[in-house]
């Protein structure tokens, strides 16, 4: 985290950060408010050790959901105050409707008020201080780029974008034969890299470079110097994946498979067999819940769709093997009369109605029937239809490989990015599937899972 007498935090750390201080400022509020005035619903004791937890788990959970710990929220003052105000109203709620695990419900109103206003001020007060002082200027981490002229731009914004707080602030140019002026960012000389490095307080060196030729004798001596001196150098790609949580299969080409050891969960039985479990809770419920929702969806389609009421679809599954989606109907009847299209997010074939349903996820729910049936899992890649996926493929050879695991409900793609409405897109939303192909486990589906949750209550489905 130290590095030439500058101070800058990772992503993973100002997360820590934001979850540490947010029960230390609440706990901490709350403490100090029994001492100065008679405050008897929260009181600190040995005996009720649980309040304290039980308070911190909803503050933790609910924060998660109304997205405080994302660092791109974290930073942005009109954004905290509405994520703050979310968070504390439902923590406080379901504080007060869980007595078994919390403090009896008071006898007096002004001490629920009481309670809920120093929950949130000392949320406030604590995430004004990371925005003036944590996520400053005075924190960034400044970052060096070896690679070629033309991936600058990219490059830089791919890192960017994703984590205000690093800053490239220079790139060495390893193609020799491009000679173009960039304005980007400064271009450093090759025999001044040690002296930049140590002038600029670079904390960090990304090598992104894709020929190795372009590391010359000299920059290479220059490298292993900076090494030893304690300068943290990495290849892009470990980067870019820490930092989007997306593989970058753009970077990678034909050398796939050394980038990418597939998860061991998905061939551990005991982790399988609780996905399936689950994934049965989870579709009875979702059924339960689907034959409260159908005669309003009913009456809705009769007047909105004016179509059947649910539509099947071929879809790309496991293996590769071809299964029928249930979904509840969205477009007009006929929408491919034309021909096969993607989906955009103002399509004139999706009606009103529709356009509801796909808001709220609501289309989506018939698929538990594909979930109990075992064409599909809870979590996973989206599927998609055959004659999208014969045309990425042919595009990026590897995009099949994403059919290693059962398709999802909800997926880490889902979740992290918009619907995809070309080729490009869908190849964007192909990094984030693989990354959860790698990554698959217990605590990343809790994470979609809760973020699927902020898709719907944002109304951000498509």
């Amino acid at each position: 985290m130290l590095s030439n007498n500058k101070m800058h935090f990772e992503i993973s750390e100002r997360k820590v950060l934001l979850h540490i201080f947010d029960a230390f400022f609440v706990l901490g509020s709350l403490h100090l408010l029994s001492l100065i005035v008679e405050f008897h619903y929260f009181k600190f004791s040995l005996e009720n050790y649980y309040w304290e937890a039980v308070l911190v788990l909803y503050l933790f959970l609910f924060g998660t959901i109304f997205e405080m710990y994302n660092l791109q929220v974290a930073s942005n003052q009109f954004q905290i105050l509405k994520s703050t105000i979310f968070t504390t109203t439902s923590t406080v709620i379901v504080y007060l409707l869980t007595p078994v695990l919390s403090p009896e419900l008071p006898k007096h109103r002004i001490a629920i008020l009481t309670f809920y206003l120093t929950v949130l001020f000392a949320l406030l007060i604590w995430r004004s201080i990371y925005v003036y002082f944590l996520a400053s200027y005075r924190f960034l981490q400044n970052v060096v780029l070896i690679c070629d002229q033309n991936q600058v731009e990219e490059l830089v914004l791919g890192l960017e974008s994703v984590d205000p707080h690093y800053k490239i602030i220079g790139f060495v140019n390893s193609d020799s034969s491009v000679d173009k002026k960039n304005h980007y960012i400064k271009e450093v000389n090759k025999t001044d890299l040690k002296v930049f490095v140590k002038n600029n307080n670079v904390s960090e060196i990304i090598i992104a470079s894709q020929k190795t030729d372009g590391i010359t004798p000299d920059l290479y001596q220059q490298l292993l110097h900076l090494l030893e001196s304690g300068n943290v150098i990495r290849e892009y790609t470990q980067v870019y994946e820490s930092k989007t949580q997306r593989i970058p299969v753009q970077y990678i080409a034909r050398d796939f498979y050394r980038f990418f050891p597939f998860s061991r969960n998905n061939h551990n039985k005991l982790y399988l067999l609780l996905v399936l479990l689950i994934g049965y809770i989870f579709s009875l419920i979702g059924m339960s819940l689907c034959l409260v929702f159908i005669p309003i969806i009913f009456v809705g389609n009769l007047i909105g769709n004016k179509g059947p009421l649910f539509y099947t679809q071929e879809r790309v599954g496991k293996d590769g093997v071809v299964f029928e989606i249930y979904k509840f109907r969205t477009m007009v009847a006929n929408s491919e009369q034309n021909g096969v299209v993607f989906a955009t997010s103002n399509d004139k074939r999706i009606t009103p109605f529709g356009k509801f349903l796909r808001k709220t996820r609501l289309d989506e729910f018939p698929q538990f029937i594909n979930i109990l049936k075992g064409d599909m899992a809870v979590i996973g890649p989206r599927p998609e239809r055959p004659f999208f996926v014969k045309e990425i493929a042919e595009i990026m050879p590897f995009y099949e490989t994403r059919h290693v695991i059962k398709p999802g409900l909800t997926g880490w793609a889902q979740v992290n990015y918009s619907y995809g409405e070309s080729i490009e897109e869908s190849l964007i939303k192909l990094q984030y599937d693989l990354y959860y192909i790698k990554h698959r486990s217990i605590f990343l589906d809790l994470s979609i899972t809760l973020k699927t949750f902020t898709t719907i209550l944002f109304y951000r489905g498509q």
